[in-house]
């Protein structure tokens, strides 16, 4: 095989893992967003319009809480431990106690 040959061989072989890298990521970020919908979909039925507000309102400040939150919501109507339609008052209880370790900060000025 010639030094030409090899190094085509080199750029064709480079180029199928990059396509394949990009089919592959292509196909998880589908899969994200499939489980994403389907999540959506779940809270739109357990969630009152005012909670899912809140939700949204949260998920603004702090996604990374407001995405536990909406995954222990799912986990609690999948058990049968939520009402359904789940009230902005019963919302708010439950994020009293995801919240319960938390302290609050609070700023004096002088």
């Amino acid at each position: 095989m010639s030094e030409d040959e090899e190094l085509e061989e080199i750029q064709r072989r480079k180029l199928l893992e990059l396509q394949r890298q990009i089919a592959e990521a292509r196909r998880r970020e589908e899969m994200r967003r499939q489980l994403e919908m389907q999540k959506q979909a779940i809270l739109r039925r357990i969630l009152s319009s005012e909670a899912r507000e809140r939700l949204t309102r949260i998920k603004m400040v702090r996604p990374e809480f407001a995405e536990r939150l909406e995954l222990e919501l799912i986990r609690l109507a999948q058990a049968g431990r939520l009402p359904i339609p789940l009230s902005d008052d019963q919302l708010k209880t439950i994020l009293k106690r995801l919240q319960g370790g938390r302290r609050e900060t609070k700023i004096k000025f002088r």
